[in-house]
Order: C-alpha cells, then sequence, then structure tokens
C-alpha cells in the first residue's frame, strides 16, 4: 500500500491497523505462555497435596518420567496456529475491505461496474444519436445531389446505405430484447452491448466519409450555387404549402376526424420551418456577401434542414391526401373479398372440412367477422368515414378466419399498414430532438415486417404504437427554446425537430453529414 493512500485514510482505519497488531501480539503471547507453562510446572511440588496410588495386584508400576510428554505440546501448538490464522484473515479481511471502500480520501482499486440500468440508457441514447444522424445525413445528402448529381454522392451514398444497415441490426437486437430474448442475464448483457457497437460502427461509417463530404460540397470556400439551389426548393415549398392547408381542409370534410388526424396542423408546422428557413437563408447570403464565407456554411444548413422538414410535412399531407382516395376507391372490393373469405369458411364448416381452429372458435371468429363487415358497410352508407381505418378492420376481421389466399383483402391491410409507417416516419423524422428509442425501435421492426411483407397486420400495430409513444414524448419533452419570440422565428420548431442540438445560444449548431463525432463539427467560433 502506498504511503498516499494510508495518509489519505482517516483516523478511524489508522485506529484499525493498531487494533489488528494489537491482536496479533496478544495471540503470540498467549500461544508463547502455553509452550513455556509445561517446562515452568515439571519437578514442582504440588500445591495441594495428592493422594498416592497403590499398585494393582500382578501389575508392575510405571516407570517414572523425567522430560515433558509430546503431547502436552499438541495444545499449545494448536492455540498458536489458530490465532495466528486468525489474525492474518482478519487483516487480510479488513485490507480488502479498506481499499474498495468509497469513503473521502480512499482510492478504490476496481472502476465501477455499469449496472443493467447503465447498460440501458447507453443502449437507449446510442440508437437516438445513431438514428438521428442517418436521418439528417440522408437529408444533407439529397441538397449534394441536386447540385453534383447521384453518381458523385454514390460513395456517400453507399455509407449512409452501410449506416442504415447497422442501424436496422442494432433496432431488431433491441426488439428481441425487450421481448426477452435471450433470457439469461449475461447474455442478455451481451445483447445490450451488441446494440451499442452496431451504432457506434454505424456512426464511424458516417464519420469517416463527413470530411471527404465537405470537401465535395466546399462550402466553406462559397455558398453560391449551395445557397440558389435551397432557395428554389423554398421557393416551391412555400407554393406547395398554402395548397397543402387547403388539400387538409377538405379532408376534413370529405372524411371522419381520424382519416386526417395524422397530418393535423402539418401546415401551420410546415410554415414555421419556412419561417426559420426564411431567416437563415437570409444571414446565410448577408455573410457570404459581406464576406465572411466560412461562416456562411453554418445558417445554410439549418436553413437546409428547416426546408427538407417543411418538404416532410407538405409531402405528408399530399401522400394522405391520395391514400385516403385510393382506399375509398378500395373498400367496396375489400368486403366482398372478404364475404367470400367468409363463404369459404362457413363451407368448412358445413363440409366438414380440416380446419385451422376448433369448430367452435371457427363460427366464433366467423360471427365476429359478419358484425365487423356490416359495421362497415354501415359507415359507407351513413356520412363521412375513414376509409384506412375501415380497410384495417376488414383484413384484420378475416385474417383470424385462416382461408389465407392472395387477393384483395390483403392488398387492404397492406395499404394501411404502409400509410401508418409513412405517417409515423414523418413524425420522428420532424420531431427527432425530442422522440426516444422506444418509438423507434418499434417503428423499426414495423418497417421491417412491412418490407418483408409477412405481416402487414402487427406492421400496422407497431406503426400505430410506435405513434403514439412519439408523441407522447413529445408532449413530456418541453422546449428550452419555448418563448413567444421563439415560435415567431421557427427556433422552437427547428430545435424541436432536431435541426439545431440546442447546445448554443442561438440553438445551434446545426446539423449536418456524419456521425456522432462530425455531426455537430459547424460549431460557434471559440472566443
Amino acid at each position: 500500500m502506498t504511503p498516499s493512500l494510508i495518509r489519505g485514510r482517516p483516523r478511524r482505519a489508522r485506529s484499525h491497523i493498531s487494533v489488528r497488531v494489537a491482536h496479533t501480539v496478544l495471540s503470540g503471547a498467549v500461544g508463547v505462555v502455553w509452550l513455556v507453562l509445561p517446562g515452568m510446572t515439571i519437578g514442582a511440588e504440588d500445591p495441594v497435596p495428592a493422594a498416592r496410588a497403590e499398585p494393582v495386584a500382578g501389575t508392575a508400576a510405571p516407570p517414572e518420567q523425567d522430560e515433558t510428554s509430546a503431547v502436552d505440546l499438541v495444545l499449545p501448538l494448536a492455540a498458536v496456529a489458530a490465532a495466528g490464522v486468525l489474525a492474518t484473515y482478519t487483516y487480510v479481511r479488513r485490507s480488502r475491505r479498506a481499499r474498495t471502500r468509497t469513503t473521502p480520501g480512499v482510492v478504490s482499486v476496481r472502476p465501477p461496474v455499469p449496472t443493467p440500468d447503465d447498460f440501458e440508457r447507453q443502449t437507449r441514447t446510442a440508437l437516438v444519436v445513431a438514428d438521428d444522424s442517418v436521418r439528417t445525413s440522408r437529408e444533407e445528402l439529397a441538397f449534394a445531389e441536386a447540385r453534383f448529381g447521384a453518381e458523385a454522392v454514390e460513395p456517400f451514398s453507399h455509407a449512409v446505405r452501410a449506416a442504415q444497415t447497422e442501424l436496422s441490426a442494432a433496432f431488431a437486437i433491441r426488439r428481441r430484447y425487450e421481448q426477452g430474448v435471450p433470457k439469461d442475464d449475461a447474455a442478455r448483457r451481451q445483447a445490450l452491448v451488441g446494440v451499442i457497437g452496431r451504432c457506434a460502427e454505424a456512426g464511424r461509417r458516417l464519420d469517416a466519409r463527413a470530411e471527404a463530404f465537405d470537401q465535395l460540397r466546399a462550402l466553406e470556400r462559397g455558398v453560391g450555387e449551395a445557397l440558389e439551389i435551397a432557395e428554389g426548393r423554398f421557393r416551391e415549398l412555400a407554393g406547395r404549402t398554402g395548397a397543402a392547408e387547403a388539400t387538409l381542409a377538405g379532408l376534413g370534410d370529405q372524411y371522419a376526424p381520424s382519416a386526417s388526424a395524422p397530418v393535423l396542423g402539418y401546415g401551420e408546422q410546415a410554415k414555421d420551418r419556412l419561417v426559420f428557413a426564411t431567416s437563415e437563408l437570409n444571414r446565410a447570403r448577408r455573410t457570404a456577401d459581406s464576406g465572411a464565407v466560412e461562416q456562411a456554411a453554418r445558417p445554410l444548413r439549418a436553413a437546409e434542414g428547416a426546408i427538407a422538414q417543411a418538404d416532410v410535412f407538405v409531402s405528408g399531407v399530399e401522400r394522405l391526401s391520395a391514400e385516403l382516395e385510393q382506399a375509398a376507391n378500395l373498400v367496396p372490393a375489400a368486403l366482398t373479398g372478404a364475404e367470400a373469405e367468409l363463404a369459404s369458411a362457413r363451407a368448412w364448416l358445413r363440409d366438414g372440412h380440416d380446419v385451422p381452429v376448433p369448430a367452435g372458435e371457427l363460427r366464433a371468429r366467423i360471427g365476429h367477422a359478419d358484425v365487423v363487415l356490416a359495421a362497415v358497410r354501415e359507415e359507407l352508407t351513413g356520412g363521412p368515414y375513414d376509409p384506412l381505418d375501415a380497410l384495417r378492420r376488414i383484413a384484420r376481421a378475416v385474417a383470424p378466419l385462416g382461408v389465407r389466399r392472395a387477393g384483395v383483402v390483403p392488398l387492404a391491410g397492406w395499404l394501411a399498414a404502409r400509410s401508418a409507417v409513412a405517417a409515423v416516419t414523418d413524425f420522428v423524422n420532424t420531431h427527432r430532438g425530442a422522440v426516444g428509442a422506444e418509438a423507434r425501435t418499434l417503428l423499426a421492426e414495423a418497417v421491417r415486417l412491412l418490407a418483408t411483407g409477412d405481416d402487414t397486420a402487427t406492421a400496422d400495430e407497431l406503426a400505430r404504437r410506435a405513434r403514439e409513444s412519439a408523441e407522447r414524448d413529445v408532449r413530456v419533452h418541453g422546449n428550452p427554446y419555448d418563448g413567444p419570440g421563439d415560435h415567431v422565428s421557427g427556433l422552437a420548431g427547428a430545435v424541436l425537430g432536431g435541426i439545431l442540438l440546442a447546445e448554443e445560444p442561438d440553438g445551434g449548431p446545426p446539423v449536418s453529414f456524419g456521425g456522432p463525432a462530425t455531426r455537430g463539427r459547424r460549431r460557434l467560433p471559440e472566443g
């Protein structure tokens, strides 16, 4: 033990050392007394007169012994050994306890072991940061492609795809973990480590390309052409935003309120992002015109992020309008297809066909499907309704019958699931400054299931759960830039959308292509 550690211990620890030494000395002294005592009493007269024993007839008297028997030393030797072992054990145990104690002045020889809660927090953070990095990189890549073409940006597109592959694997591991797989504690910890490792690899792939991407865009050497592209997209979106608001109002008149709920308020939010983009585009142009070319890249990147999100809002309204029209046209055919599946199920029962479930259970499912289909038919003639929800209910009602044949009903379920997945994807893209790992994990699994087409009903359900989780995150997140002026300038929306990292007084830095180590590289100059 080093002198510095000894000096750092409290007085109580030094007193414990003294006590241990005293115990050791005392134990040794007791042992010595036990060893010497027999020698001291040899040849001495008994203090109490002893009765003389008469020899037994027929036996010889035992010979007198002039030396102490070896047996007499066994007990003293055992006492000395026991005392020594006890003293050594006490000293070692107390020394170990002192080394691992965390009281002031004592340095622990071991780093703290991460707890399961620590791993959980690290995993959630890693997923959110990696997911944000991929989404942001994809957004800026679109601006670079608009200027240089797809071939020029292919190395960076490849990096984004590779990062997305790693991220998808991380989300898949996390999803299985949440479902209780694996079950062993050690294996579960290893699974979380695997999630963190996959996220780190996703970020590394993007970080490795960030410098070359900056060299391609060369914003620090001049923002002229990039600024013109951003302004062109801005003007296009300004016109589309007004049309999107009119479309949204029309959806409210034509369909039930639930039909347009996924894009409610998107017109206003699109305008909010465009207000912020206006301010940043003007700042970028003024900065470049003043000769501070390098500083113009920062507001330009903020403007590009806001323009990209305004596009998501507007496109979301346009897409949902098209989806509802398509769904409304499909509902009558879906009802006809569902009736055909019901007829098949009834024929199974009538003809004694082998059915996938007990006959009583199948009858109950047929009865439930009848009720659902009757309700949908009534909605068709009863006024505004939600066509996507009608398709969802039709598909779910007949799926348990087990007919399982291709046709319009599976298509109905797929359309409903695709719409739900697209809606929550847009929401996460435009609110990523607040959305946590749970919603993103559910969304990733929904995307995977929808792509494979194996279980569109589960994909639909997971997407709807992801939307609920994301909206809950936004409600509880709050916003450090939430004053009246921040709303007027669009700053609050830019922070909520993850366009700015909320690390500086003006909400910046803006996010850029890259992973965790490079995405915030456009920070304010020090000093």
